[in-house]
């Protein structure tokens, strides 16, 4: 059994694993251009909305070396390579900025889709995820056959998408988005360092300096400093991320049982979470509230366990056709609703002959009508399939006669491009 989590086991010698770490660690000559073209190729991918795109980025980007350099570095007590470390990994983000600073800044397309947003809010997830995923890395790093992790471990720890976010959040003016972007860059690149020191530390890299208790305690010291102003942060942004989602599906379930569920067609939503009271934004298809239903839509929130929140009714045609027009961030109408739209007009078609005013004619061909409806009749006979019938409805004081009933129907036909008519006394 101890055999099975022996991490000795299919260990490469330490002197050609440090010598491959030190090799990744400088950025000069194809390095720097390799950098270069991957920070491209990420923002490229983040500038159209491609995770195919921006993941190839990551498969070929050498961030990683000087992060793992440094973690070796600290692991070992080797100053010289942790100051050689950490001097490339600051020149290489400098140049991931540079470069994706001026893609942005020159790029005629600066919406921030959701490849670009969903990465400047970072949780205690992302610490997760960059220390596991670092763990993985250098044990890879330390095997004789490297295997597969290595390309997972670029993707899962993603340190080039988040940087080139940073340089969009600079060329647009966002520093909300460059601060979020730059903070879960350093998280990625502070434990994957962090779990390469604990590897290092496990597998018994010798030490390069000699270094004395207290000089160790303090190097312990400011690793768990550094550890708690990357997880504090991030504790705090997962507990909004968490509440916000419960929110989100308390908003939708209400939607959904106070409007969908009844058959009302939604073609705007939008939920302002940061405001104080939260908004609840919705528009409908035909349906229109008076400021008394709008109250008691409010009133209803309670019901859901919604608090501190605001139902507007956006009832303006002028408002939503700016909606579908307009740029908006979050929540514009979707296809979803542009499709159900699509198939309610379909289905007028289908069962009307659109509007248009019979009676004036037809009661100058026929005085005794007091009214006249036509409408698409759907009949399921005895088989497979059903067949839509014109039918006509009118209103008289007696019957119409048979010659009457005639001279309706061919005018009807003509009027309405039918080919034939049923016409019934309503």
């Amino acid at each position: 059994m101890n055999n099975i989590f022996n991490l000795h086991n299919g260990e490469e010698d330490k002197q050609k694993v440090l010598t491959t770490v030190k090799n990744n660690i400088s950025f000069s000559g194809p390095n720097l251009w390799i950098l270069a073209c991957a920070i491209m190729v990420a923002s490229v991918g983040l500038n159209v909305n491609s995770t195919a795109v921006v993941i190839g980025a990551m498969l070929i980007s050498p961030l990683m070396g000087p992060i793992v350099g440094a973690g070796f570095a600290l692991g070992m007590f080797d100053f010289h390579l942790l100051r050689k470390s950490l001097k490339n990994l600051l020149l290489s983000t400098i140049v991931g900025l540079a470069v994706s600073f001026l893609y942005f800044f020159l790029s005629p397309y600066k919406e921030a889709h959701s490849e670009i947003i969903m990465r400047t809010s970072p949780n205690i997830y992302d610490v997760l995820i960059a220390f596991f995923g670092g763990l993985v890395g250098v044990i890879a790093v330390t095997r004789v056959e490297k295997g597969n992790p290595i390309p997972g471990v670029a993707i899962a720890t993603a340190l080039m998408p988040p940087l080139c976010t940073a340089g969009f959040g600079l060329a647009t003016g966002n520093f909300a988005y460059f601060g979020g972007a730059l903070f879960l860059y350093t998280i990625n690149c502070v434990f994957i360092c962090i779990a390469t020191y604990i590897i290092v530390k496990f597998l018994k890299y010798p030490a390069v300096e000699f270094v004395d208790k207290k000089k160790s305690d303090r190097i312990r010291l400011w690793i768990s400093v550094i550890i708690a102003l990357m997880i504090i942060p991030s504790v705090f942004f997962a507990y909004r991320f968490i509440t916000q989602q419960n929110y989100e599906q308390k908003v939708n379930h209400f939607i959904a049982g106070e409007f969908e569920d009844k058959g009302n067609t939604i073609v705007y939503k939008k939920t302002t979470y940061s405001t104080n009271p939260k908004k609840i934004e919705l528009a409908f298809l035909t349906r229109k509230f008076s400021a008394a239903q709008i109250k008691e839509v409010n009133s209803k929130l309670k019901d859901y366990n919604i608090s501190n929140t605001q139902v507007i009714i956006r009832q303006d045609s002028a408002f939503l056709a700016q909606a579908k027009t307009s740029n908006l961030e979050t929540n514009e109408i979707t296809d979803q609703n542009t499709a159900a739209i699509q198939e309610l007009q379909n289905l007028l078609k289908k069962y009307t002959f659109g509007q248009q005013n019979l009676y004036p004619e037809a009661k100058a061909i026929l005085p005794d009508l007091k009214s006249i409806s036509v409408a698409k009749q759907e009949v399921y006979p005895q088989t497979d399939s059903s067949k839509i019938i014109p039918v006509a409805f009118y209103e008289a004081d007696r019957r119409l006669t048979a010659p009457q009933i005639t001279t309706l129907r061919n005018w009807l036909k003509i009027k309405l491009k039918a080919d034939t008519l049923e016409i019934y006394k309503r």
